[in-house]
Order: C-alpha cells, then structure tokens, then sequence
C-alpha cells in the first residue's frame, strides 16, 4: 500500500497511536504534517520537543515531515494546522484526528470546566480540523479522513462521562459527513483503538495491556487512509491485534396505528417485543430509518 505523494495530517502525533501513526504513513511515503501541543495527559502546559522529534525520526529514515504546535482546540489553530500541509507540502490528502486528553472522574464529582475541556479537544478538535481540510478535499475530488472513537463511547466505561461524549459524538460528525463527502471521493471513518499510551496508563487489565501496541492499531488507521479505502461512515475496532466493525443495529420493533391513541400502557405491554434483539439489523443513514416500511406493513403509507 503505497502512499507516495499524498499529504497527511497527524493531530496528537508527538507520542502513542499518532506517533505510531505518522511513522507509518511517513514510511509509505506520504509527506506528514506531525501536530502536538506537547502538554500533559490532562492538555496543560506545551513543548515542541515530542513533535520534534517524531519529525527528526521521520527524516532520519529519509521521509518527509514537518511539525505544528497548534491546539486543536482553537479553531484558528486548527486551521493553522491544515495550512500548514497546505504551505509546505501544497494540498491535504490525509486527516488523522488522533489528538486528545483525560480528565476523568465519575460524574457526581466532575468539574464542568473539566469536561468542557475534554469536549474541546476531543470532539471539537476534530470538528475543528476536519472543517478546515473539507473543502480543501471536496474541491480535489479526494479525501481520507479518520477520527478516533472510543468503547468509552461506543459502550459506556466508569468514570469517563466526558470521554465517552465527545468519542461517541465524533461518530454523529462521521454518519452525516460519509454522506456528505460521497460524491466527491472524500471517504471519512473512525478508528476505536486499544492502545497502551500514557492516557491509558493503569486502565487496562494487565493480562491484555502488554498487547495494546500502537503499532498493532496503525496499520487498520493506514487502510482506513488508503486510496484502496472506499468504506465510508464506518468504525473499524482494533485491540490487541483483533479487529472488527462496530455497528448499531435496531430491532424490527412494534408499529401501532398512527391514526389511532396511543397510551404509555401499550408500550409496556409491547416493550419485550420492541427490545427484542433476535429481530435487529443494522441501520442504516438517514432521519427515517424504517418508518416508510413499518407504516406499509400496516397499510398507512401514503406518499
């Protein structure tokens, strides 16, 4: 998988998956744009230092890189960042979200100003960055672009209310934008990774932490990256070297006559019916989902 003359855009790149990320692709010859703040776990403080290095790493092993120290979660920055690729190496072909931090506590404890903070980063860094390098992508007919979700989100984890919503809100960004960017080749999904990074310090089970490579995650995020790529609005799961796709699915459910009163006791008297998950499928995009077919099996469909 050759990625020779395409422009990539790490976020969070100094360290972890986006480093792992960034060496890959610099590797496969793409030209990478390494961004890191260089602030803690908790994004206080900053040092060019970890993107400097990654991009001296880069270059020792004869690629192409530059670094950019914005914070994503300025949208000024974010567009820094784009314009970076865009003024040293002329256009963006690649976008990798990858930047984030933690503040977790349960949420009967959590400062709001916390979980305001990680919402910036996590999930408005992405929207940030990824609005900056759309029309850029859209105007040249071709895009890849990954944000990183999380089971924090997908699933629910204790004490990561503010996690899991911004990674569970980046998959929202990605249904409406695989459709949006269809037309003109530009492809966006989501990777939910396992990794053991300083952000996942002391999280993870022992028995499976020392799996939890970042270079096990890299190369699903370097398909997902990848001209061959023409999945759009999915979420590929890599952990420890296992992967697989994360799907909602909605159950074939209950229609009651919509021209008819409908009481809080019939949905009681239904509900076992209404969750029965033997009868699910996957959804599928769009506002309506199965309505159109459950009013015709009851013979209400009226266009």
């Amino acid at each position: 998988m050759d990625f020779t003359g395409r422009v990539a855009v790490v976020t969070g790149a100094g360290g972890g998956l986006g480093r792992s990320h960034a060496l890959l692709l610099a590797s496969r010859g793409a030209k990478v744009v390494v961004n890191d703040l260089g602030g803690g776990v908790r994004g206080e403080g900053g040092d060019a230092s970890p993107a400097d290095t990654v991009v001296a790493e880069i270059k020792e092993a004869g690629g192409e890189a530059v670094a950019n120290y914005d914070s994503v979660s300025d949208p000024e920055g974010a567009r820094r960042i784009i314009q970076t690729a865009v003024d040293t190496f002329g256009g963006i072909d690649i976008l990798i979200n990858n930047a984030g931090i933690l503040r977790d506590k349960t949420f009967k404890k959590v400062d709001l100003a916390d979980f305001r903070a990680v919402l910036e980063v996590h999930l408005l860094g992405t929207v940030y960055c990824t609005h900056a390098a759309w029309p850029i992508m859209n105007a040249a007919g071709y895009g890849r672009i990954v944000v990183t979700t999380s089971l924090a989100g997908t699933s629910g984890n204790l004490g990561q209310s503010a996690y899991g919503t911004a990674k569970l809100g980046m998959v929202g960004l990605v249904n409406s934008l695989a459709i949006e960017g269809a037309r003109n080749n530009v492809r966006i999904n989501a990777i939910s990774p396992g990794a053991a990074t300083r952000m996942t310090d002391g999280l993870n089970p022992p028995a499976v932490d020392r799996y939890l490579t970042s270079e096990l995650v890299s190369p699903g995020v370097a398909y997902l990256v990848s001209e061959e790529c023409t999945v759009s609005g999915q979420i590929l799961q890599s952990m420890a070297g296992g992967y697989s796709r994360v799907h909602y699915f909605e159950t074939e459910g209950v229609q009651f006559d919509p021209q008819q009163p409908l009481t809080p006791e019939m949905i009681a008297d239904r509900y076992d019916e209404i969750s029965d998950l033997s009868t699910a499928t996957p959804t599928e995009p769009g506002i309506a989902g199965r309505t159109e077919q459950r009013l015709r099996s009851i013979g209400r469909w009226e266009p």
